[in-house]
């Protein structure tokens, strides 16, 4: 079974299918707070109602995901940080806990796939739906 560390943007998409997914999902703790600012802001903008965003946060709340979030992971994302030369730390939480315990890094962010891909494997959304691995070097 193939690890994946998915970002926010992922466990919302992954919500909105209903999909189930045949692989150990990881993610850092700060998912929870991404996923929710995320529907407060589409609500915000009017892209969705508040129920359906509502609907979303409960089916990313039944992803079967491993939320961490311990100092070993927050030394790492600082350390990531300074090797990818960004000033935030978020993105990099998901970078260290790819480096630490993942296989692989999925994310729908074309730019920090690119830029997370120098220090860990990353793999296509469509790799979370398929029995292979989808991992690119």
């Amino acid at each position: 079974m193939t690890r994946f560390v998915i970002d926010a943007a992922v466990a919302l998409r992954l919500a909105e299918l209903g999909t189930t997914v045949g692989h150990e999902l990881l993610a850092p703790t700060l998912l929870r707070s991404q996923t929710l600012s995320l529907m407060h802001e589409a609500v915000h903008a009017r892209d969705l109602t508040a129920s359906e965003a509502r609907a979303r946060l409960a089916g990313v709340r039944r992803l079967n995901v491993r939320l961490l979030g311990d100092a070993v992971l927050r030394d790492t994302a600082w350390k990531v940080a300074d090797e990818l030369g960004w000033a935030s730390t978020y993105d990099a939480e998901y970078v260290a806990l790819t480096r630490l315990q993942g296989d692989a890094l999925v994310t729908l962010d074309g730019s920090f796939a690119r830029a997370a891909g120098a220090l860990v494997p990353t793999a296509p959304f469509e790799a979370l739906l398929e029995g292979g691995s989808g991992i690119l070097a």
